[in-house]
Order: structure tokens, then C-alpha cells, then sequence
């Protein structure tokens, strides 16, 4: 196995570790090419089972033959930088939590179709920029039964380094891809829409007509602004959580979580068995 001892932070290989910014990762013009980072052990092997390919790692000296010693024997051809935990933390900015760090390539995105073709609930995210949200939202759509997820050119990367770290890898675990501001685009491949959101005409998230809908599509825009007006309008039903106290809203993340287990289809999810024990 390459293990290449860092002495400098200029150093030559480590760049993607601390230099490169996430828009410079990801590679907006360019994204086949693009690349992100995942963080500790257990991300980076869910990472792995998903299909995706490493291209280097980054971990402190205790765990070559400890915590990644798995990972480095899987992959014995990726260079491994190593160093100090101080050198390591100044070269990513930040001390790190699970000691290893593992850049990977990105897949080529899917499209809308791919993803809504066999599914009967997938999530839209509009507008959501704060990556604890968006990592926190997969984390409830893969436990929850979301079949995909949607997000709008102005919603944050789902490969932010934060993003998958809140996840906890979540986002290796249901498809996602892009797609264009019109929600209308769902209804042609066969989805009813629903927006959450606080409107005088909006359903109970409890409401039976929301529970026999086979293909159904949640949208979900930031709790500041919530979603556009147009949005709201273009979807086929909008839908709010029941409130008490006198409390208007939930955080996105905690709303998403309440919406997609309400709204989950029959027997979508299944819990596994566990051996009984004295």
C-alpha cells in the first residue's frame, strides 16, 4: 500500500484534502470529473457498498492498522496520506472527528425518469441551502421510505462533505438527482404533488386523501421563506402539519421527517428482527 507521509501542507496529492473549495470539487462545469470527500470509517464503507470509487485517503497514523485497515487493504492501489493529527487538522481546517478522510469520484447524475420510475414517494427539495438540513432530510427519506430524491438547481449539494457526514451516509442510500424549477414535470410522470406549506386552503398531513395516493411526490422548500408562490400553485395539493401552542412551523428537516412517515405507503417499511435474548 502507497502510505506517503505529509511533512507540508503544499505537499503534492493533498490538495483535495484542504485546498480546493467544494464548488472547485464538485466541478460544476465539468461534474463527471468531480470528486467529494467522505468522513470516518462507517460513511466511507457505506460509500463504498453504494458504488462509488475512491481515489485517495487521508487518516491519522493510528488508524492505517486500526480503523481504515480495512478500507486500505480493499484498495491497496489509492495513495494514503498521513501525518500529526495537528498537520492533518491544518490542512483541512478542522480536527478530525473519526480520523479518516476518503476522496471518491462522483457519478454520472441520473435523470428525473430514472429516479421516478419504479418509486412511490419521493421528496423534493426547493431551496434548501443549510447542508445540517439536507443531510439531516436523507437520513429521514432512507429510514423512512422515500424511493428518491429531487432537488432544485438552488438547493445545496447532497455531496457536501457536511451533508453526508450529518447523514451518516445516508446519501449513498437513495437516489437523488437534480431537476428544473417545474413541478409539473412530476405530474407527467404519473405523480400527484403535494407542497407543504401554510396556505388557508391546505389539507391535515392526517387527511385520508393523502394516504391512497400510490405515486406521490412532497415538497419541500426552506423554512424561512417556505416555497414560492408559483410552486405552491403549480402542485396538486398543499398540505400542512397540524400545530399546537401557538407554533407556526417546524425546522425542514424536522418536517420532512414527520411527513414522509405519515405519508408513507402501506407496508413501505419493514423493521428487522432481532434475536431474543434472556
Amino acid at each position: 500500500m502507497p502510505i506517503i507521509e505529509i511533512t507540508s501542507l503544499e505537499q503534492e496529492g493533498v490538495e483535495v484534502f484542504g485546498k480546493l473549495t467544494e464548488r472547485q470539487l464538485r466541478m460544476i462545469l465539468e461534474p463527471e470529473k468531480g470528486v467529494f470527500i467522505a468522513e470516518s470509517p462507517k460513511v466511507i464503507r457505506v460509500a463504498l457498498d453504494a458504488g462509488y470509487e475512491p481515489t485517495a485517503l487521508l487518516c491519522e497514523r493510528r488508524h492505517i492498522n486500526g480503523d481504515a485497515r480495512d478500507i486500505i487493504e480493499q484498495y491497496p492501489n489509492i495513495p494514503v496520506y498521513t501525518g500529526s493529527r495537528e498537520l492533518l487538522a491544518n490542512l483541512t481546517g478542522y480536527m478530525l472527528t473519526r480520523g479518516v478522510l476518503c476522496a471518491m469520484r462522483r457519478k454520472p447524475p441520473c435523470s428525473v425518469a430514472e429516479i421516478c420510475k419504479d418509486a412511490h414517494r419521493i421528496v423534493v427539495i426547493k431551496g434548501v441551502t443549510d447542508t445540517t438540513n439536507i443531510g439531516a432530510i436523507f437520513r429521514s427519506a432512507a429510514a423512512l421510505g422515500i424511493d428518491g430524491v429531487l432537488l432544485t438547481p438552488d438547493t445545496c449539494d447532497p455531496l457536501n462533505r457536511r451533508a453526508i457526514r450529518v447523514s451518516m451516509g445516508s446519501v449513498f442510500l437513495v437516489p437523488w438527482t437534480w431537476m428544473s424549477h417545474d413541478i409539473r414535470e412530476l405530474n407527467q410522470l404519473g405523480f400527484t404533488t403535494a407542497a407543504m406549506a401554510l396556505t388557508h386552503d391546505s389539507l391535515s398531513l392526517d387527511d385520508e386523501r393523502l394516504k391512497h395516493i400510490d405515486k406521490l411526490s412532497i415538497v419541500m422548500g426552506t423554512e424561512g421563506d417556505g416555497l414560492p408562490q408559483q410552486t405552491i400553485a403549480d402542485c396538486d395539493y398543499v398540505v400542512r402539519i397540524p400545530m399546537a401552542h401557538g407554533v407556526d412551523s417546524l425546522n425542514v428537516a424536522a418536517a420532512a421527517a414527520v411527513a414522509f412517515w405519515e405519508l408513507r405507503p402501506e407496508m413501505a417499511i419493514s423493521y428487522p428482527q432481532r434475536p431474543y435474548s434472556e
